[in-house]
């Protein structure tokens, strides 16, 4: 039979569910004035305070797409908040992302069919993230290839697709599509919505390094390749080659400037080596030109160029 605090969460759960943390609130703190001090009241507690303010902020704006925004932003605030507590509630925290994605959904589709061409990949992505993040995975997928086709080679939207594809449990098109989305341009991929263990287990290899931050996702597709997550390969055509190229002459130049930040620009520049020795392999075997893009890696980071040719 249940209990009195398991029934006040689980009717918690529900409101959040929907959308209204304030409700939810309501029904964990009566709970708490009965069950004095239990730990998990507590932390669903600090939970729906967070939502409560975030949609008090969210009601005072007019514009949809900007709500929608909102949430997403949020969403990303919370995750940070949830790294800095204990073990979060995996229930409640999922009961929340259904309601928060919900919303943003409602907020996201309001404005589609009256925006403007430019803006409708954007719009599209958003609502496949929302898809993704309440479970319909073939939704979201539907809406982030319409994305793809109103705009194609975008990292951010790649990435998402990707995600989707990892999560139906299609892994081949997923890593072929994460190699393009980190090749395209890693600082554009949403590390925040990514959901698949295939990409979080990446994720979270590469942060075991130390980076964080925007070098965290420069390093992520070079560990990609190491630990044999990207290994699907397109082929590349001659305009592909010859901007892999100029990209590499632009990174290098970069590179040997002092001035220059070099903590983004080697783990791209890698990256390019990479792509370019896959290249070698697969079309004329350049056996020369290997060896010195090799020895090129090993110069920048000796630690990768003795995982990579391991």
């Amino acid at each position: 039979m249940e209990n009195s605090k398991d029934g006040s969460i689980r009717k918690a759960l529900i409101s959040l569910q929907n959308g209204d943390p304030m409700t939810a609130k309501s029904i964990i703190c009566a709970a708490m004035v009965i069950h004095l001090g239990d730990s998990r009241l507590v932390t669903i507690e600090a939970y729906c305070c967070f939502w409560c303010d975030s949609f008090e902020q969210c009601s005072a704006i007019a514009n949809p797409y900007e709500k929608g925004e909102h949430l997403l932003v949020d969403w990303k605030d919370f995750i940070d908040y949830l790294k800095n507590h204990d073990t979060p509630d995996e229930e409640t925290v999922n009961a929340i992302q259904r309601g928060v994605f919900s919303i943003a959904l409602e907020c996201f589709e309001k404005t589609l069919e009256s925006a403007k061409a430019s803006y409708k990949a954007e719009i599209l992505r958003k609502i496949g993230i929302c898809y993704k993040k309440i479970g319909d995975y073939e939704k979201a997928m539907n809406c982030l290839i319409d994305s793809n086709k109103h705009k194609p080679f975008q990292a951010e939207i790649l990435a998402e697709l990707a995600d989707c594809y990892a999560l139906c449990g299609n892994d081949k098109n997923a890593k072929a599509l994460f190699r393009e989305a980190f090749y395209l341009d890693s600082k554009k991929v949403e590390l925040f919505f990514l959901d698949s263990e295939l990409i979080r287990s990446l994720i979270a290899a590469t942060e075991k390094k130390g980076y964080k931050g925007e070098e965290l996702k420069a390093w992520i597709p070079v560990y990609g390749v190491i630990y044999g997550v990207f290994d699907i390969k397109r082929e590349m055509e001659a305009k592909d080659i010859s901007k892999l190229r100029q990209d590499i002459y632009a990174l290098e130049v970069k590179s040997k400037n002092p001035s220059n930040d070099t903590q983004t620009f080697v783990p791209i520049l890698i990256y390019k080596y990479f792509w370019l020795i896959d290249y070698c392999q697969m079309y004329n075997d350049n056996t020369d030109l290997i060896e010195q893009t090799l020895l090129k890696i090993k110069i920048l980071d000796l630690s990768v160029y003795n995982l990579y040719k391991c």
